[in-house]
């Protein structure tokens, strides 16, 4: 139960200094930037308005570039997107943004209206209102309700977009807030239920209480009309640590709270909290993602383990009673072992069965498990398709076993059907999105690239059926390359109208460093091995050129936050393969991005370079440091937030000022809100991305 485990994660140096070996404070020389990282100084913000000035100037005036952004407004406004809802009691919850709710309404139905093409929404909460009200600018960052009744609700609301949120406790039968009710002041962390008079905080509660990377160090028990400082400690981290939090399962029967220690991604440990407030840890691989449901313990293993006397690789899932294991059992039973080209995906619980998600080189497999005495029977899920993207979430684990399944590649709107798994009976198709471009005239293809070492790597292709192989077909290309995210076929209506509709062909590359192939595809990229992603990618570049899908010429890439890194990596290690390069929400110093906001907690990804021999090979792929003024570069775009508070906008800002006084060709834009997901509504989102769409049209479609 690693409540963190997908946490989404000096001075500058001379490009002529030589690699010996150097700490990153011994290689520190004069950085004429830094003063970019003060994130909301006058000056900086100046500068800021500058520069977007600029690139608005360039980009934005023209008449094809308001249609652009018309277009890709009414499509994130679109009242046909489909409306996903979450179970609650007896009431469906949608949170829903259109051109009427900026900012957004959260909303509720029943199943029974929910199943209609034109359900009957009731409105819970209305943020555009409550904004107006409080004069604020306040982002929906979701919302918590105790059961049974689920009529007490803490919501999280942040100010533009940020991780910091605040916590508020929200009463849905009147639809108001509760006076003198939990509140947690602005921070990153959160509150989470016990019972209806206590919750577990963990939130900044003064000098010391956060982590080296800015999360909570401590966790308390707060009662109702206590203040803050009267809150009861229940566990304190360590300072060096990332995250600290804790949780109550409320599942009927199986009564339970835990605290989680979270030292790093994919490091955690996870302790169960006894009624008198001792702790005792779940003793499984820190590295294990632990979780518990009803009576059973499920590990998803990172790296082998020797137990009971059976070795398990690495990505193998293992389920054993949690009681047992608590009293000292280590018999498990292996429901997933990976091969050379299948991963896990996930394994979500119904109230009988286990759904099994695998991917086999990066396409679905659903298999139902179902515990009995005689073992886990097995059997399938059929209906998934052969490029296609499944994703399965239970509606209700405790009551039912009935899921959500959502069906979609990069040429097909979602399709969203409701199945109880374990019946014979069809799925129903609940809702269908409308196509919002053009597809006829594009196929998909997954091809396979061979890296500098020899590894075969998978990618996308979703071309024009009429393509000619002459290398003139301007192609997007798209990568991540981390924190064990898997990238899998999507349906975009942005990227279909700005790119696919207009005749360009869109790749997306399986690098190492994701999940694909499950944790020996993260491992493999990860600190030393980091250029391996790198590597991967430009393989994947040049296997398009060698078809002559594509040239250098019309050949464009695009990433943002650890793919951020990605394309500034490839900006300034490869430039000779693109024509141009889309650099978003990014990380690009790495002497220094462990001193700058969550930055810290991605030490276990990347290393740490205050030690001599990690900066050594930090600096290899440090984009800030690896720029070379007598280069020659491709024409580059970097978007960033002001409000992102995960990924420093410094980063952004020092390249961009480093690059434009060196007189490249370069462009850049700052969203004033966003939070690291670059925009706080869908306005800002389709401005966002016309801009950067423009701007590859405007390169490669020469």
């Amino acid at each position: 139960m690693s409540l963190l485990s997908k946490l989404c994660l000096a001075a500058g140096i001379s490009a002529g200094l030589s690699m010996g070996t150097a700490s990153a404070q011994e290689a520190a020389v004069n950085d004429p930037y830094q003063w970019l990282e003060a994130v909301t100084d006058d000056k900086a913000l100046d500068w800021v308005r500058t520069q977007n000035a600029k690139a608005e100037a360039e980009l934005a005036a023209t008449p094809e570039f308001k249609q652009l952004e018309s277009d890709l407004l009414a499509i994130y406004d679109s009242d046909d997107k489909i409306p996903v809802a979450y179970k609650q009691g007896e009431w469906y919850y949608n949170f829903w943004r259109d051109r009427n709710h900026e900012r957004g309404i959260w909303r509720r139905t029943t199943l029974e209206e929910y199943r209609k093409p034109q359900p009957k929404w009731e409105t819970v909460l209305d943020l555009d209102a409550l904004n107006k009200a409080e004069g604020e600018n306040w982002v929906w960052h979701g919302a918590s309700c105790l059961r049974p009744a689920y009529t007490r609700c803490l919501i999280a609301l942040s100010r533009g977009g940020a991780d910091a949120d605040v916590t508020r406790e929200f009463d849905v039968s009147t639809k108001s807030w509760v006076d003198g009710g939990f509140f947690r002041d602005e921070a990153k962390g959160g509150l989470g239920w016990i019972d209806q008079d206590n919750v577990y905080v963990y939130t900044d509660f003064g000098d010391g209480s956060l982590t080296s990377s800015g999360y909570p160090r401590i966790v308390k028990q707060l009662a109702r009309g206590q203040s803050m400082d009267q809150a009861t400690l229940v566990y304190e981290g360590k300072p060096d640590d990332m995250y600290i939090a804790a949780m109550r399962d409320d599942t009927p029967g199986f009564e339970r709270d835990f605290v989680s220690r979270t030292l790093a991604f994919y490091n955690d440990e996870l302790y169960l909290r006894g009624a008198d407030g001792q702790l005792t840890k779940v003793d499984a691989p820190n590295s294990a993602n632990k979780s518990v449901h009803h009576d059973w313990l499920m590990l998803e293993l990172r790296e082998a383990w020797n137990v009971g006397g059976r070795d398990y690789p690495a990505g193998s899932l293992l389920v054993t009673k949690f009681d047992d294991f608590m009293a000292g059992k280590r018999e498990f039973e292996a429901l997933f072992e990976p091969t050379e080209t299948t991963s896990l995906a996930g394994a979500i619980w119904t109230k009988h069965h286990l759904v099994l998600n695998v991917l086999e080189d990066v396409k679905n497999t659903l298999t139902v498990l179902t515990p009995g005495a005689d073992g886990w029977a097995r059997s399938a899920l059929a209906g998934v398709p052969e490029l296609g993207t499944v994703a399965v979430t239970a509606v209700d684990s405790d009551e039912s076993d009935a899921v959500w399944m959502t069906v979609t590649d990069y040429l097909t709107p979602s399709t969203l059907m409701l199945a109880e798994v374990g019946s014979d009976k069809a799925p129903d198709i609940l809702k269908t999105m409308p196509a919002f471009f053009d597809a006829s005239t594009h196929e998909v293809e997954q091809h396979f690239a061979t890296s500098k070492d020899g590894t075969r790597v998978p990618y996308f292709l979703v071309r024009p059926k009429n393509m000619q192989l002459d290398g003139s077909n301007p192609t997007l290309l798209y990568g991540y390359g981390g924190f064990e995210i898997s990238l899998t076929p999507g349906y975009s209506g942005g990227v279909g109208k700005g790119w696919l509709e207009k005749g360009g062909v869109y790749a997306v590359a399986n690098i190492r460093g994701g999940g694909e192939y499950g944790p020996r595809w993260h491992q493999a990229a990860l600190k030393q091995n980091r250029h391996k992603a790198y590597e991967d990618f430009a393989a994947v570049a040049q296997d398009m050129i060698d078809r002559k899908i594509t040239s250098p010429a019309h050949l464009g890439i695009r990433g943002g936050s650890n793919g951020g890194l990605l394309t500034g990596n490839m900006l300034t290690q490869y430039p000779e393969l693109f024509g141009a390069v889309v650099i978003q929400v990014p990380l690009l110093d790495m002497q220094r991005y462990h001193q700058l906001l969550a930055g810290a907690s991605w030490m276990a990804e990347y290393g740490n370079p205050d030690k001599p021999e990690e900066w050594e090979f930090i600096r290899t792929f440090s984009p800030y440091h690896l720029f070379d003024p007598a280069k020659d570069y491709p024409p580059t775009l970097i978007l960033t937030s002001t409000r992102d508070d995960r990924v420093h906008p410094g980063h952004a800002r020092k390249m961009m000022a480093r690059m434009s006084e060196a007189g490249k060709d370069v462009r850049y834009y700052e969203n004033i809100e966003g939070g690291h997901g670059g925009a706080a509504n869908n306005r800002q989102q389709a401005h966002m991305d016309a801009l950067y769409l423009t701007f590859l049209w405007q390169q490669l479609g020469k």
